[in-house]
C-alpha cells in the first residue's frame, strides 16, 4: 500500500479581529486630530480671520473687503497697538469717537485707530454703510481708510475704523501755537488751498457726492510738507442727486462753523461746507477764535468781527500779529480774507463753489510770485547796469562821461572804449594848435 503524505501548502493568516480593526481607526483618528489641533494653534490667527471673513462675506449687507480693498483688523491686534487703548496713545477725543495712535511693531506700521463711543452707532447697518462710504474716499488731501474692525467681544460690539496716520498735529495746533508751531503766510494759503481741494473731491470728484458736515481747524490735519488733509468723516452724509438742491438733515457739526441757513431750514447742501472752509480762511488770516468769549452774540462771530475791514480793504487791522514779524504780502492775505466773506454769505447761493475758492487762491499766489519775480529781474537788471557803470581805478571812481572840444568829442560807459581801436578821434588843427599854447603857457608859470 502506497504511503501518502500531505501536501505541505503556505501559511495564511487569520482574519484580523473586528477590535483589531476598531483599535487602529482610533489611533489613527487620534493622530490625525492631534495634528489638526496642532496646526491650528500655530495658525490659529490666520484661520480665525478667514472664518470670520467668510461668515461676514455670507450675511447679507455685510462689508466685503474683495471689493473694498480694506484690511480687516482683529480686535486683539489693535488691542496689541495701542497698549489696551492706553491714554500715551490717546491723539483725541470728542462726543463721537476717541482717535488712538497704533503702531505694529513687528510689521514697522503706524496707523490712527478711531474707536467709536458705544451709542455712536445706531444699527451694524450704519457703520457698514459708512466703512463702503469711505472706502471709495482716495485723495492726497483726504485722511485714507486703511481698514476696520467689526467684532463681539467680551464688552460688547467694537465697531472701530483705522486711518493713515498723520504726523504734524492739526491746523489747530498752528493756529493756537501748541507747541511753538507757527505758519508762515505762504504756508497758510497752500493749506487753504489743499483744505479745498480735498473738499472739493468729495463734492464733485464722487459718483455721488458727499458732504462732510464738520469741516472745522482740528478735522484738518498737517502732512509731510505741510500737506493738509481733511479728517473725521463721522459726520458725513450723501449728498442731492439728480435734480435736487439739497438733503433734509438733522443740524451736526460744531457751533460758529455752522451754516446759517442748514440750521434755520435743515436743508443741507455742498455750500454747507462752502461756509465752513470761508472761516477757516478767515483764521488763517487772523488766528482768532470763530466765537470770541469777551462779545456778546452777534459780534462776537469772527464774521461780524472782520467784515467791515476786510469790505475797506484794510486786512492790516485784523492781520495775525506772528504775520508782522516777517515778510509778509498784504494783497494775497486780503485775497484770502475777502474770499473767505464771500464763502460765509448768508445766502448760499451767492458763495463760491470749492472748485472756485482753491482756484482763486492759487490764482493770487501765482500772482504774487509772477510779481517777485519781475521785481528781482529788475532790481538784477540795474545792478548789472549800475556795475557796468562804474569802474574803480587807483581809488578813484569813474562814472559815465562825456567830453566836448568843438570837434573833439567821445562818449564812453567805461575806460575800456578809450583803447586805440575802439574810438576815432577828429581833431581841427588851429584847436591843436591853441592847446598846446595854452600847454606851454601852464608850464612856464610852474
Amino acid at each position: 500500500m502506497a504511503n501518502f503524505f500531505p501536501v505541505s501548502s503556505p501559511a495564511v493568516s487569520p482574519p484580523p479581529s473586528r477590535s483589531n480593526r476598531w483599535l487602529e481607526y482610533v489611533v489613527g483618528v487620534g493622530v490625525v486630530a492631534s495634528l489638526g489641533a496642532l496646526l491650528f494653534c500655530v495658525f490659529r490667527r490666520r484661520i480665525m480671520r478667514k472664518l470670520r471673513e467668510g461668515l461676514g462675506r455670507s450675511r447679507k449687507g455685510s462689508v466685503k473687503e474683495e471689493k473694498l480693498k480694506l484690511r480687516r483688523f482683529e480686535f486683539e491686534e489693535l488691542e496689541k497697538a495701542t497698549k489696551n487703548f492706553s491714554g500715551e496713545y490717546l491723539l483725541g477725543a470728542g462726543s463721537f469717537a476717541s482717535v488712538y495712535k497704533g503702531v505694529f511693531e513687528s510689521e514697522g506700521e503706524i496707523v490712527a485707530i478711531k474707536r467709536p463711543h458705544a451709542d455712536s452707532y445706531t444699527s451694524l447697518d450704519e457703520f457698514r454703510n459708512e466703512v463702503k462710504l469711505l472706502s471709495s474716499v482716495k485723495h492726497k488731501n483726504l485722511v485714507a481708510l486703511v481698514g476696520y474692525c467689526e467684532e463681539t467681544t467680551g464688552n460688547g460690539r467694537e465697531r472701530i475704523l483705522v486711518y493713515e496716520y498723520v504726523p504734524n498735529g492739526s491746523l489747530l495746533d498752528y493756529m493756537i501755537g501748541r507747541g511753538g508751531r507757527s505758519l508762515t503766510w505762504r504756508q497758510r494759503v497752500n493749506i487753504a488751498i489743499g483744505a479745498a481741494k480735498g473738499i472739493g473731491h468729495l463734492h464733485k470728484g464722487m459718483r455721488a457726492s458727499i458732504i462732510h458736515r464738520d469741516v472745522k481747524p482740528s478735522n484738518i490735519l498737517i502732512g509731510d510738507g505741510m500737506e493738509p488733509k481733511v479728517c473725521d468723516f463721522g459726520l458725513v452724509r450723501s449728498g442731492p442727486v439728480g435734480d435736487r438742491s439739497h438733503v433734509s438733515s438733522q443740524i451736526k457739526g460744531t457751533p460758529g462753523y455752522l451754516d446759517p441757513a442748514y440750521c434755520s431750514t435743515f436743508h443741507l447742501t455742498p455750500f454747507s461746507d462752502v461756509y465752513s472752509v470761508g472761516i477757516i480762511l478767515l483764521q488763517l488770516v487772523s488766528a482768532r477764535p470763530v466765537l470770541a468769549s469777551n462779545q456778546p452774540l452777534p459780534d462776537s462771530h469772527i464774521v461780524r468781527w472782520a467784515g467791515p475791514s476786510l469790505e475797506k480793504g484794510r486786512v492790516e487791522e485784523i492781520l495775525d500779529a506772528d504775520l508782522l514779524t516777517e515778510p509778509c504780502n498784504f494783497e494775497v492775505m486780503l485775497k484770502m480774507g475777502q474770499l473767505g466773506l464771500k464763502c460765509t454769505s448768508q445766502q448760499p447761493k451767492y458763495r463760491p463753489t470749492m472748485g472756485q475758492v482753491w482756484q482763486e487762491l492759487e490764482e493770487a499766489l501765482h500772482e504774487a510770485d509772477n510779481f517777485w519775480k519781475r521785481k528781482r529781474l529788475m532790481q538784477k537788471s540795474m545792478e548789472i547796469e549800475y556795475s557796468e557803470s562804474i569802474v574803480s581805478t587807483e581809488g578813484i571812481r569813474f562814472g559815465k562821461f562825456r567830453v566836448g572840444m568843438d570837434s573833439f568829442a567821445f562818449e564812453s560807459a567805461s575806460l575800456k572804449c578809450l583803447e586805440i581801436n575802439s574810438v576815432s578821434i577828429d581833431v581841427d588843427h588851429s584847436t591843436e594848435k591853441q592847446l598846446s599854447a595854452a600847454a606851454n603857457d601852464e608850464q612856464n608859470k610852474d
